[in-house]
């Protein structure tokens, strides 16, 4: 085609599509319009609503939709994984202690695909650690997070990012749920909720009580000087950002306020090229519940075999302040175990947590809140509620026997069982 003929052509299919774009967007509505009734609202049942898709929620969710339960994940963020992936602290553990593996199931499953496909190398778990962090496992976060939304949509999970619960209200069989977004109001008809927020966000919505403390435990921004950031094969350097706190948006921007004018006070100090930096900070702490059970430092320190447990947990004492923090590690052979009452609120029906929420004590959720066994207590959380909405009753209720073997045939190591 000759170049005036393509230029003459060209101008008259701009000219077509200039017009169509004035008429179509005559009435300035945003194009395209959301699915559903054309103005952004939208409905959606599920049997099972897990709300936030961080550590523990993102195995929650696949947990449920592998039982067969409808399973809806509402996630704030673009991306799943929380800690490990926005926070990029990717770097799981524990997943074994004294010389056996006890937390095992979709989480690791995950992690050591994560690994596999990265070419990258798990550490000699036969060997007992110098150090407890030597046993932790090295990730490449971004990788964890396709291969994770991959699992998730594998499992038939429906994804719903950048949206969060505006009201929570009971209805007959479960709970009515609106959430809102950019151009999106949605309403979720579910059968049983998973609160997997980090600080029992919706349990806080439905005044259920809970527990903080006065000063929450620094938290991370994480960051890379040098000349380049191998992910998956190391990890990134922190500034700790004193009083953060991931309560509410107000206390959350202020964390990341914080965190980046302390990155940036480092780096005029201490000159370097900066090649990395998380888009928001790293929390340690949050909102707790007070479940049906709470979890005590000396239950923790004691590896208290709780008659209703689901999974173990294996950490030290790791409580930071500002001073930094000194690990106190668990005595020989000690392994603690984390009952089901502990993700149950207190007098509630319909919903479960997972998480460093649990309810515990603080020097306990120190050694609790960590990956692991956070992913442990969310393939539990989703285990009962998939069983609670399919046998319509709620989580506590459901068959201890029931929960521990559908955990069972999907990888799970369950104390007792």
């Amino acid at each position: 085609m000759a170049r005036r003929q393509f230029l003459r052509q060209s101008a008259a299919g701009a000219a077509v599509i200039a017009s169509s774009e004035l008429v179509s967007g005559s009435d300035s509505s945003p194009q395209p319009r959301a699915a559903g009734k054309g103005d952004g609202n939208i409905s959606t049942d599920a049997d099972v609503l897990v709300v936030g898709g961080g550590t523990a929620g993102t195995i929650a969710a696949i947990q449920s939709a592998r039982a067969g339960a409808k399973t809806v994940l509402l996630e704030r963020n673009g991306q799943l994984g929380g800690t490990t992936t926005v926070g990029g602290v990717a770097f799981p553990g524990l997943f074994h202690a004294w010389g056996k593996q006890i937390i095992a199931g979709i989480g690791w499953e995950l992690v050591s695909e994560s690994v596999a496909m990265d070419g990258g190398k798990l550490p000699d778990f036969t060997k007992p650690p110098g150090a407890h962090w030597r046993h932790q496992v090295q990730v490449n976060q971004f990788l964890y997070s396709i291969l994770a939304e991959e699992k998730c949509l594998k499992a038939g999970v429906k994804i719903v990012y950048y949206e969060f619960p505006l009201s929570i209200a009971k209805a007959t069989g479960g709970w009515l749920v609106e959430s809102v977004g950019p151009g999106t109001r949605r309403k979720i008809a579910c059968k049983q909720l998973v609160d997997c927020t980090g600080g029992a966000d919706v349990v806080g919505m439905l005044d259920m009580p809970r527990l903080r403390e006065k000063e929450t435990q620094p938290g991370s921004m994480l960051f890379k000087c040098g000349g380049s950031y191998s992910p998956g094969r190391e990890q990134l350097r922190a500034v700790y950002v004193h009083g953060a706190d991931s309560s509410n948006s107000i206390t959350r921007t202020q964390a990341n306020l914080d965190g980046r004018k302390s990155l940036l006070a480092r780096l005029r100090k201490k000159p370097a090229r900066l090649i990395h930096m998380q888009s928001e900070a790293a929390f340690r702490e949050s909102y707790r519940i007070v479940g049906e059970t709470i979890i005590t430092h000396k239950d923790y320190v004691s590896g208290r075999p709780f008659k209703d447990a689901v999974c173990y947990a294996f950490y030290p004492v790791d409580l930071h302040t500002r001073s930094g923090v000194r690990p106190k590690q668990l005595g020989k052979g000690v392994l603690p175990t984390i009952p089901l009452g502990a993700l149950v609120p207190k007098n509630s029906r319909n919903i479960i947590v997972a998480g460093r929420c649990v309810s515990s004590d603080r020097l306990a959720n120190s050694g609790l809140r960590v990956q692991a066994p956070c992913m442990a207590m969310g393939q539990a959380a989703g285990a009962a509620a998939a069983l609670a909405s399919q046998q319509k009753t709620t989580p506590l209720d459901v068959s201890l026997k029931d929960i521990r073997g559908l955990l069972r045939r999907n990888g799970a190591i369950v104390p007792g069982a």
